[in-house]
């Protein structure tokens, strides 16, 4: 290609999806390059679409890749669980190709994989299906290659990488071969533009994240952060109030902590990733509130991009 001709451009959807905790906002985080998704060892820490944004080129071709990650596919039974499983399907329907992301480091298959597995085979889905096996710095590499064959066996999948997205291993021939099998046509989002989350959502995701990891044997995962004031300041700062919910009193003085002081590390923490995210001075407020009828509040489940009737 001559240094006059430009690249040929392409633009699509890419969903990433795959049981609980196989490393999906991890792996979108890594590719986009860029916090878009907020990641913790609790399982079901996505709970709803998000969009993760980033341009590649490869061989004559600059894509625009639009990953939408989705929340961890498994058998649910509570209401939240089913409309989190409901976004997770509609993302991938909606999307050109499909990513199902396997944690190869589990000692055996999660039951989620198996599922998804049955369901695409039951659909008898046309676009194509890319096997990605995760975390294989933790697995022997002659197990790793019999996993592969084995899945490859039960599904017809356009093309299988092994990478870590925690080491950012294999990355490079994902995204490439991603970039030179998207439809051709122009981009969807501004250049610079690397997620379509709304920021006062993205803030109390971030804070949401800091609980999880803080409290992850404590508190259970019912619990949610809102962001109830978003103040701007002429010097650029902004002072932010947020409140966090959960459905009992005994959760809400596990997060307070003695004397206000776990919640106030939780916020110090939050506070310092949004002001290096955001590239200006964050003050950062939260409460903590108790209300036991959140989990089922349909105008809760509009703001996460949920529905309600799932």
């Amino acid at each position: 290609m001559s240094d006059t001709q430009s690249p040929k451009t392409c633009c699509g959807f890419v969903s990433v999806i795959g049981a609980p905790n196989a490393g999906k906002s991890t792996l979108m985080n890594a590719l986009v390059g860029n916090k878009v998704t907020i990641v913790s060892p609790k399982v079901q820490t996505t709970r709803t679409i998000v969009r993760g944004i980033m341009i590649h080129e490869h061989s004559g071709t600059q894509s625009q890749i639009i990953f939408v990650d989705t929340p961890g596919i498994f058998k649910a039974e509570k209401q939240l669980e089913k409309a989190m499983i409901r976004a997770a399907w509609e993302g991938e329907a909606e999307s050109d190709l499909a990513m199902i992301v396997v944690d190869v480091s589990r000692k055996s298959l999660h039951a989620g994989t198996d599922h998804i597995l049955e369901t695409l085979a039951a659909a008898d889905k046309k676009k194509n299906v890319i096997l990605v096996l995760n975390k294989i710095d933790a697995i022997d590499p002659d197990i790793l290659l019999a996993l592969s064959k084995d899945l490859n066996a039960r599904f017809t999948f356009a093309a299988t990488f092994m990478i870590s997205a925690l080491k950012e291993k294999g990355l490079d021939d994902l995204l490439n071969y991603l970039t030179l099998n998207l439809p051709q046509g122009p981009f969807h989002y501004p250049e610079d533009q690397m997620s379509d989350m709304p920021i006062r959502l993205l803030a109390a995701e971030i804070t949401r994240e800091k609980l999880f990891y803080r409290f992850h044997q404590e508190l259970p995962y019912n619990l949610t952060v809102e962001t109830e004031n978003w103040e701007e300041f002429e010097n650029g700062s902004a002072k932010i109030d947020q409140i966090v919910y959960v459905t009992k009193d005994g959760h809400r003085k596990i997060i307070l902590g003695k004397g206000g002081s776990a919640i106030k590390s939780v916020g110090i923490e939050a506070r310092k990733e949004l002001s290096e995210m955001l590239d200006r001075e964050i003050h950062l407020k939260i409460h903590v509130k108790v209300d036991p009828r959140w989990i089922n509040d349909p105008e809760r489940y509009r703001v996460w991009g949920l529905s309600h009737k799932a």
